[in-house]
C-alpha cells in the first residue's frame, strides 16, 4: 500500500520538475522576446528567489490548515499556468512580477510534495527522500528534452508552455489521487491545527540541519549555474566541452539521487553525507588545481555526487526532528532558497574581485562543512532497512503526531 503511494508522490515531484524545467528550457526565447539583457534576465529570474523565501515562513501555516495533498495539486497546477504566463509578459516589470509568483507558488508546492514525502518515509520506515528528488531532476530532465526539441523545431514558447502545462496538470491531478489517508490522521491534523504558528522561523536543530542544507544547495546552484562558464573562461575549453560539463554534473547528481535511498539503506544516513561532503570537497578541490578541462569535468561531477543527497536529507531531517514535519520542512526551506537565490551573486561577485578559482575555493569548504555536519541529517533517520516490519514499528500515535502539521496533511499526502 504504502510503495504505491510512495509511486504517487514520486510522480509529483516529477510533475513539479517538469514545470521547473519548461520554464527553464525557454529563457533563451523569454530574453529573446523581451529583449533582456544578461543583467536584465538575472533580475527576472533573482525574483523567483525572493518570491520562495518570502512565501516559505507562512507556508507551514498554509498546508497544516488546507493539508499537503490540496495545496500540492492546486499549485503545481498553478506554477505551470505561472509558467505560460510569463511567456505573455510585455516587458522586464511585468516578467519580474510573474517569476516572483513563480517562485512563491513553486517554493509552497515544493515543500508540502517534501512534508507528504516525510510523512510516507515515516510509515514506510525506510529512506526514499533522495529517490524522490531523483524523481524531480528526471521530470527538469525529461521537461528541458521536450523543450529543446521544441526550440529545434521554431515552436512558440507560448504553445510550447500551454501544451505542458495541460501535461503536467493532468499528471499531478492523477499522482495526487493516489494520496492516502486515515480518519485517525484526519482527527490528530484538526485537533492540531491552532497549534501551527502563522509565520514559521528556523531555530535550534532546525537552523542547523538548514544551515548544512544551505552549504549543500549553495555547492549545487554554483555548479550548476557557473560549471560551464567555469570551462569556457578559466580553463579555455569549447562551448561543446563547456556544455558537456554542466550535463554531466546534472547527470551525476541525478544518479546520486536515484541510488541515494538504497546507499542510505547499507550506511545510514549521517555516514552518507559525511562520504558524499567528502567527495563533494576533493571535487571542488579538483577543479581549483584543474589546469585543463578534463580532471575539471570529474571535479564538477564529484561534485554532482557529493551534493545529490544533502537537501533530501537535509527536508528529511527536519521533518524527522519534531513533531511536525511540515513545520520542520518549512524552516530548512527557507534557509536553503536563500542559498539559492545567494550562491550565483556571491560566485560572480568573488569572481569579479578575484577569479574564478578564488569563488570556487567556497564551493570545496562548504561541502566540507557538509561533511562535518553529516550528523545532524542522520538525526531521528529512518531505519536503515524498512520493509513492512519497520512501517508496523509505527504505531497510530506515532504517524499522528508526524502529520501534526495539518489535518489534511497525510489525509491528502501521497
Amino acid at each position: 500500500m504504502w510503495d504505491k503511494e510512495r509511486r504517487s508522490v514520486a510522480a509529483v515531484f516529477a510533475a513539479h520538475g517538469a514545470s521547473s524545467g519548461t520554464f527553464a528550457s525557454r529563457l533563451p526565447w523569454l530574453s529573446d522576446h523581451l529583449h533582456l539583457s544578461a543583467g536584465s534576465l538575472g533580475v527576472a529570474l533573482l525574483m523567483t528567489s525572493i518570491g520562495a523565501i518570502s512565501a516559505m515562513p507562512f507556508a507551514g501555516r498554509l498546508v497544516a490548515r488546507v493539508g499537503t495533498k490540496l495545496v500540492a495539486r492546486t499549485l503545481i497546477c498553478a506554477f505551470t499556468l505561472v509558467v505560460l504566463a510569463a511567456s505573455w509578459m510585455p516587458s522586464l516589470p511585468a516578467l519580474a512580477v510573474a517569476t516572483t509568483l513563480l517562485g512563491a507558488v513553486g517554493g509552497t508546492s515544493d515543500m508540502a510534495m517534501n512534508a507528504q514525502g516525510i510523512l510516507v518515509e515515516k510509515r514506510l520506515g525506510r529512506s526514499i527522500m533522495s529517490g524522490l528528488h531523483g524523481s524531480w531532476s528526471t521530470g527538469v530532465l525529461i521537461a528541458a528534452l521536450a523543450g529543446s526539441l521544441a526550440a529545434h523545431q521554431h515552436v512558440s514558447a507560448r504553445v510550447h508552455f500551454a501544451v505542458a502545462a495541460a501535461v503536467i496538470a493532468v499528471v499531478t491531478l492523477w499522482a495526487t489521487h493516489g494520496f492516502g489517508t486515515t480518519a485517525a490522521d484526519v482527527g490528530l491534523a484538526e485537533e492540531k491545527t491552532e497549534d501551527v504558528p502563522l509565520f514559521v522561523v528556523p531555530r535550534g536543530v532546525i537552523l542547523l540541519i538548514g544551515l548544512v542544507g544551505f552549504c549543500g544547495i549553495y555547492a549545487e546552484v554554483a555548479a550548476q549555474d557557473w560549471s560551464s562558464v567555469y570551462m569556457h573562461r578559466t580553463l579555455h575549453g569549447d562551448e561543446a566541452e563547456a556544455a558537456f560539463t554542466t550535463g554531466m554534473f546534472a547527470f551525476t547528481m541525478a544518479a546520486g539521487r536515484l541510488s541515494g535511498d538504497a546507499v542510505v539503506g547499507r550506511l545510514g544516513a549521517a555516514t552518507t553525507v559525511r562520504a558524499c561532503g567528502v567527495l563533494g570537497a576533493l571535487g571542488g578541490v579538483l577543479v581549483v588545481v584543474a589546469q585543463s578541462p578534463a580532471p575539471a569535468i570529474v571535479g564538477f561531477m564529484l561534485i554532482g555526487i557529493g551534493v545529490s543527497v544533502v537537501v533530501p536529507l537535509a527536508f528529511a531531517a527536519a521533518g524527522h526532528a519534531g513533531p511536525n514535519p511540515t513545520l520542520g520542512v518549512a524552516g530548512v526551506a527557507t534557509i536553503a532558497y536563500g542559498a539559492g537565490m545567494a550562491a550565483p551573486g556571491m560566485i560572480g561577485g568573488i569572481a569579479n574581485l578575484t577569479s574564478l578559482r578564488v569563488a570556487f575555493c567556497a564551493v570545496a569548504v562548504l561541502a566540507g562543512l557538509v561533511a562535518l555536519g553529516g550528523g545532524l541529517l542522520g538525526r531521528n533517520a529512518p531505519a536503515a532497512v524498512g520493509g513492512a516490519g519497520a512501517a508496523s514499528g509505527l504505531d497510530a500515535e506515532q504517524i499522528g503526531l508526524s502529520t501534526a502539521a495539518g489535518a489534511e496533511a497525510l489525509a491528502n499526502e501521497g
